[in-house]
């Protein structure tokens, strides 16, 4: 806005001043320096010709006041501004024009006012409507309908000075338009400003008039019109004059305005605080700016604000605030008390300014989850000193438990302590609060209860004092329950987001306290609260409903019993808005002029009023001039214009207004003014209709069209020139000038707004730029979708598609490719349904690759583009290839398996089949049929087609297919089985045809396999089936049968033979016979090769994991590393090393085992073979390892341990023994000869001594004692006695020690019964001592006794020596035995002891087996 203020004294003649200080106040629309300079400064001359003429001074005069009044500081015209020729032949223009007169002037001004009061209600309605979307109504639906009034006028008598509101409400269909006539005149609120006021808000129109005075009493009509009739409803309005000077009147919900100080200043809102939503708790602050003319900083406006028509005064709750061109109502703390219609109204010289708006406020989330909300209104009656009647309102339930009663809380003024006052919940909306102390104030809150919770507490009431008071207001309510439910709830269409909803009131009110409305889209179940505080009226706006969505509404009524039943649900209605006028267009600029005609461009109105604008009209006049003249007579129905028959030199104005089928709208504001000269320059004229198209948060496309003036050459391109707004700084988007009208712009701000300009050039520069294009602010529309490419799957189109988020009854897709609009093309036809519009390719090819946009008309710039690449269009191709001819997907191929007995399954999978499928089998170019031999068959639901041959021969080799039709698609699939391929699968029948036979038997289910168990026995098992009691199983190894030791159980269903101790003594063909009277069936299991070396492996594996540590043994021949594990043999992949090295059997290093443990023994050690050894076990798999480390101490320790027992092994060897031939017990008669002989040995050769009774027996006549050759030693008795009779023993002995052998002798007499041998008692010989040093072992030809490897024990003590063979014991009749060595007796106990001293272990013991 531009404002002029001009001042000036008006003087008489005689030079005294007669008035004060006059100011002229113009609020004009923004302007270019050059239309400021032309067109206002013409204003400016003709306010001092006014000045001029009040004053009686000459028109020279009048222009010297001029020119010193523009020589003032306040406006100094630069040097480089100096007044040019043409500006100084306007300036006489206009000065030739200055006895016009004050009457012009004064219409000038008042027109002046009037257009700036019509553009600020532009700005109004084009903020209104922004961001709302809408949805496509389908009118074939709708029945039409003539105009018929819901609710007609009523008369009205009103006083003096205050206003009257005539309101009625219409439907018909298509909406009527209504227009109000006084006394039959129309009523034109441009007329008389300030005085009157149209509304049309939520399906009711009004008119307010303001200030009545006497003359206003007439017969006021509202006529509604629509294409079907027209309807008309009058009222009449009678102003009367008070008799007093101080008398007022309050009329319904109007203020007293007699309290009201007029305000002399000129107000006019712009922005205004729009439908708002909050939440319990929360805070909320209503804002609307205004412009105030003059803008005094200590004279603010006189502003009010009402709730519901109540007027709010500031308290903690309500913050009011009016200044800086705002005025600003505060919540704090919202509750749902301060639910309502919130009305600012501001008062001006002419009236007053308003603006109203709901404001909805929703429960807070409930203290536990379907816990009621909590109740409002809380209000104390009857107010006594002892008691206080409290009431409240009760909550809306949509979705939650039904309320099944209230509690009432108090708590003392300046205390945070509240009281409960009820035990019990009370079911009505008020109770009693008994026990109040006199004098003493209070406040209540109540809470809620049902069967999930208590609600939230209510909003505390007002502080009350109990006191009697017999003025205070009771409550009062005699009739008890709830009302009936509401009458026909009718729902009509009122905004994109809002619909406007009436009901009749119920039959029953019972003190009604108003009204809960619910909501819920069509098709849910789930019902909404439109409202969250009881509505006193019987109509209501629900907003923030979904644009384009149907709803269904209901109402229940409310009073202190609770709610009512729910009203019947109205009918469904679609969220569109209500037909109205378009708006004004904007933006007119001049494209053209050749000096007898300018050619004008305009931009669309930004809200079309629900139907297509097709229409534009426009007027002109010329700028000295205040008549309008119309241009054409017909609408225009595009926004470019040529106007003809102007004066060349002249200025002109226009304006344009559109239209549409509710009417013609608003007409623009006048054009700057435009001088009728013709264009000669070179370069061309300015593009024009700047337009975006796909706005993103980072990029938009900007879109214009070619100057009408091109100059003295063709176009070559355009320049593109962006800022941000409310800046001069253009940057320049192209280097190079593009040959297209559009521009793709990328690395924007989000959220930043920009401006830009346009430039065209020709081959003789660049062009004058275009006018700037309204703000566009770098941010995507809520919900915005991009195109979609596809191939359809029903008739395999390829297409574009596009789902708008906002569309509206009237918009519109409208397609274009490189930004070319299509238009009718036969390759490509464009579709629409709801909110989607599809673009389909009649037949794609590369001709059709490109970029393709599309825009939604009469939206807030739905738009999106899509490049379609030949990469892209490929595939789609591709797909609809296969979609239109179709083949049924396969999942698997046709192939074939061998069944049992031998049959052979030919069979394929589709992915899906109908019923209706059919098919053929099709075998060396002939049709197979489902017969002998033959079996063809499907399954729809797992797709399976197959064909089983029952007997499988050489005839069936060839080629195999199947051809497969459902609906329209097809297909087939081929096997062939010839060759190598027949051959296997032949040879795979047949055997499955033996196999059957086979199992028809008893038969082996699992042929012979080998397992190895923990303590590493082979076992060879097998499973059995179809086997009976009868049934005989025989094991065989090498033909040769096995008679295991527990005979098999067939019965189990498996056998198992044992192989314990495996080794290469077990190769062979083993072999399981299963037979009955049924048949006979044989497995077979060759232990050779590969087969035992998975045994081995196998023993190995578990060997090697139970194998213990190294442990050190020593031996008289050396020193002995052994490892214990379940079971060892030399099959057995073992590996010794030392230091890392490999270590071979040798005569020094023997290396062996035991079936227990295997072993490495270091024969006659020395200090080589000290060091690091280890055994590793190998399965095959996995190498187990096992270590010693014999060095340092534990070296010494063994070597001394094998030398001492080398040296004890020595002794035992060559000490003195009897090697045989004497008995334990000898029987003989008396007067018989008895010859004890035995073998002896001893190195050196041992001395032998006889003892009978423990005494020594020398040699006489009758006992003879021989030791011949140091080898037979013998006692000879003759004639025995039974005194010969008792234990006899021998003493054999050398230096290493020696033996004691003991015989008892038993004479009996003859003819005497033979006693029982009684057993002698061995003894103990004294052992020899063991010399200090042992001397070398002599030869001897006594056999070398290996010493015995020892066995594992769990205690310590050495391995026994070998045992003394003992002679058979001689009868009476038996000689002496010739041999000197007998056979040794079995199992008779040793009688002797060894000597010397048994060895001794190391000290580590040995471990036990693992």
């Amino acid at each position: 806005m531009l404002y002029i203020v001009l001042s000036a004294s008006i003087h008489g003649v005689e030079g005294e001043q007669h008035s004060s200080c006059e100011r002229v106040i113009f609020l004009l629309p923004s302007a270019s320096a050059s239309q400021a300079a032309s067109g206002w400064f013409a204003t400016a001359l003709r306010c001092f010709n006014l000045l001029g003429k009040s004053s009686s001074k000459s028109v020279s005069q009048v222009q010297a006041q001029a020119t010193e009044a523009m020589a003032e500081p306040a406006y100094t015209i630069p040097v480089f501004r100096q007044r040019t020729a043409e500006e100084t032949e306007e300036y006489q223009r206009v000065s030739a024009n200055v006895g016009k007169g004050l009457a012009v002037i004064q219409e000038e001004l008042h027109r002046m006012r009037m257009a700036t009061k019509a553009q600020v209600e532009s700005l109004e309605i084009e903020r209104e409507v922004k961001g709302r979307m809408t949805k496509r109504l389908d009118l074939l639906d709708e029945i039409p309908k003539m105009p018929d009034f819901l609710v007609a006028l009523r008369p009205h008598t009103v006083w003096e000075k205050t206003p009257v509101k005539l309101f009625c409400t219409v439907e018909g269909n298509p909406r009527p338009i209504v227009k109000w006539y006084k006394g039959g005149v129309p009523v034109d609120p441009l007329n008389a400003p300030g005085k009157y006021k149209i509304e049309s808000k939520y399906g009711v129109h009004s008119l307010i008039i303001s200030r009545c005075v006497v003359r206003d009493t007439a017969e006021y009509s509202a006529v509604a019109t629509n294409q079907h009739g027209t309807a008309t409803s009058k009222a009449m309005v009678t102003v009367k004059r008070p008799s007093g000077a101080a008398e007022s009147c309050q009329l319904g919900l109007v203020p007293h305005l007699t309290e009201i100080h007029a305000s002399k200043l000129e107000v006019s809102l712009l922005d205004r605080f729009p439908v708002s939503f909050g939440v319990e708790g929360s805070s909320i602050s209503l804002v609307s700016t205004m412009v105030v003319v003059p803008d005094l900083p200590n004279v603010p406006p006189l502003a009010q604000w009402y709730r519901d028509d109540k007027l709010l005064k500031p308290s903690k709750l309500v913050e009011m605030a009016v200044g800086g061109s705002a005025a600003r109502l505060t919540l704090p703390h919202l509750a749902k008390d301060d639910e309502g219609l919130y009305t600012l109204r501001i008062f001006t010289k002419d009236g007053t300014a308003e603006h109203s708006a709901y404001l909805f406020v929703s429960d807070a989330a409930p203290s536990a989850a379907g816990a009621p909300g909590a109740p409002m209104s809380v209000k104390a009656y009857d107010i006594n000193s002892d008691y206080v009647l409290v009431a409240w309102k009760p909550p809306n339930t949509v979705n939650e438990a039904p309320i099944t009663g209230y509690f009432v809380d108090r708590c003392e003024a300046g205390s945070d302590t509240w009281v409960q006052c009820n035990d019990a919940p009370v079911k009505v909306c008020k109770y009693p609060v008994h026990g109040l102390s006199m004098g003493r104030s209070y406040h209540f809150r109540v809470r809620a209860v049902n069967s999930a919770g208590i609600s939230r507490p209510s909003r505390k009431s007002d502080k009350v004092t109990a006191i009697d008071a017999a003025e205070n207001e009771r409550l009062q309510g005699t009739e008890e329950g709830v009302p009936s439910a509401p009458g026909q709830v009718v729902a009509t269409r009122n905004t994109k987001s809002s619909v406007f909803v009436q009901w009749e009131p119920p039959k029953h009110q019972k003190h009604l306290m108003g009204y809960y409305i619910d909501g819920r889209v069509v098709g849910s179940k789930d019902w909404f609260a439109c409202n969250h505080k009881p509505f006193k009226h019987t109509r209501f706006v629900v907003h923030g409903l979904i644009p384009g969505e149907s709803y269904v509404f209901r109402v229940q009524a409310v009073n202190v019993f609770g709610l009512s039943e729910e009203s019947q649900e109205s009918s469904p209605i679609s969220v569109e808005p209500a037909l109205a006028t378009p708006s004004a267009p904007f933006g007119i600029t001049m494209l053209s002029c050749d000096g007898s005609s300018i050619t004008l461009a305009w931009k669309s109105p930004k809200h079309c009023g629900g139907s297509k604008v097709n229409a534009y009209y426009i007027d002109k006049r010329d700028a000295d001039t205040l008549v309008w003249k119309e241009v054409n007579l017909t609408g225009l129905t595009e926004r470019v214009c040529t106007v003809d028959n102007l004066t060349e030199g002249n200025f002109y104005e226009f304006r344009v207004q559109a239209g549409n089928m509710a009417g013609v709208g608003l007409s623009s504001a006048p054009s700057a003014p435009m001088k009728c000269v013709a264009w000669t320059m070179e370069e061309p004229g300015p593009a024009y209709d700047l337009s975006f198209s796909e706005v993103r948060s980072h990029s938009l496309v900007i879109l214009w069209k070619a100057p009408v003036y091109t100059g003295a050459s063709a176009l070559t391109g355009y320049f593109v020139d962006m800022a941000k707004k409310g800046s001069s700084e253009f940057v320049t988007l192209n280097q190079e000038a593009v040959n297209h009208r559009y521009l793709k712009v990328t690395g924007l701000e989000e959220g930043e707004t920009y401006v830009f300009r346009v430039r065209a050039v020709n081959a003789n520069g660049v062009g004058k730029a275009s006018q700037l294009s309204e703000p566009v602010c770098a941010k995507a529309l809520p919900g915005t979708k991009e195109i979609v490419a596809g191939v359809d799957e029903e008739t395999g189109d390829i297409y574009l598609s596009l789902e708008a988020c906002e569309i509206c009854e009237t918009s519109k897709f409208v397609w274009s490719k490189n930004y070319k609009p299509i238009g009718d093309c036969p390759r490509v036809a464009v579709t629409a349904q709801g909110r989607t519009s599809r673009l389909t390719f009649t037949n794609p090819d590369k001709d059709d690759l490109g970029k393709y946009s599309v825009v939604v008309t009469d939206t807030d710039g739905v738009s999106s583009s899509h490049t379609l690449t030949e990469d892209a269009l490929n595939t789609m191709l591709e797909l609809s290839h296969a979609i239109r001819h179709p083949v049924i997907p396969l999942k698997h191929g046709l192939n074939y398996e061998i069944l049992e007995k031998g049959h052979v399954r030919f069979w394929l999978q589709a992915v899906k089949l109908s019923p209706s499928v059919s098919y053929r089998f099709i075998v060396n170019d002939k049709e197979v049929t489902s017969g002998e031999g033959h079996k063809i068959s499907h399954d729809v639901a797992t797709g399976i087609i197959q064909m089983t041959v029952d007997h499988f021969t050489r005839n069936n080799e060839g080629t195999y297919t199947v051809q497969i039709h459902d609906g329209k698609a097809k297909a087939q699939s081929s096997l062939v089985l010839v060759g190598d391929v027949f051959k296997v699968a032949l040879k795979e029948a047949e055997f499955q045809r033996k196999e059957h036979i086979r199992k028809q038997g008893p038969h082996f289910s699992e042929y012979l396999y080998f397992t190895v168990t923990e303590d590493c026995t082979v076992m060879l098992a097998c499973k059995v089936a179809n086997v009976k009691k009868e049934t005989t199983f025989h094991w065989f190894k090498e033909d040769e049968e096995i008679v295991p030791e527990t005979p098999p159980n067939v019965m189990s269903g498996a056998c198992a033979l044992p192989l314990p101790l495996f080794s290469r003594k077990d190769q062979g063909v083993f072999k399981a016979v299963l037979s009955d009277d049924r048949g006979k069936d044989t497995s077979t299991i060759d232990i050779s090769g590969q087969v035992f070396d998975d045994i081995i492996n196998a023993i190995a594996k578990i060997a090697g994991a139970s194998a213990s540590d190294l442990v050190l043994q020593c031996t008289p021949e050396g020193i002995r590393l052994q490892c214990y594990m379940n079971y060892y043999t030399e099959e057995m992949k073992t590996v010794w090393k030392h230091k890392e090295t490999k270590i071979a059997s040798s005569e020094k290093m023997r290396i062996g085992g035991t079936a227990e443990m295997a072993w490495m023994q270091i024969c006659d050690p020395s200090d080589k073979e000290k060091g690091h050894y280890s055994i590793e076990i190998s399965d095959g798999v996995k190498t187990h390892t096992r270590t010693f480390d014999l060095s340092g101490q534990a070296y010494t320790d063994a070597y001394e341990e094998y030398l001492r027992l080398k040296a004890a092994a020595f002794a035992e060897k060559n000490r003195g023994r009897v090697v045989g031939g004497l008995p334990d017990v000898v029987t003989i008669m008396e007067e018989k000869s008895l010859s004890l002989t035995c073998t002896v040995w001893g190195e050196p050769t041992p001395e032998v001594t006889w003892f009978k009774n423990e005494q020594e027996v020398t040699s006489t006549e009758h006992t003879r004692v021989v030791f011949d050759g140091g080898k037979f030693a013998s006692l000879v008795i003759n004639k025995v006695t039974p005194d010969d009779s008792g234990k006899y023993s021998i003493n054999v002995r050398n230096k290493y020690g020696g033996e004691f052998v003991e015989i008892t002798v038993s004479v009996y007499k003859h003819g005497e019964q033979i006693p029982e041998p009684k057993l002698g008692h061995p003894r103990m010989a004294t052992p020899a001592a063991t010399p200090a040093t042992t001397p070398m072992p002599p030869k001897s030809p006594a056999p070398h006794s290996k010493t015995p490897t020892p066995t594992p024990s769990k205690a310590q003590t050495p391995a026994p020596s070998m045992k003394s063979p003992t002679p058979a014991s001689t009868p009476a009749s038996t000689p002496v035995p010739k041999s000197p060595t007998p056979t040794p007796k079995s199992p008779t106990p040793p009688r002797s002891v060894k000597s010397p001293t048994p060895p001794r272990f190391m000290k580590s013991p040995t471990p036990p087996r693992k």
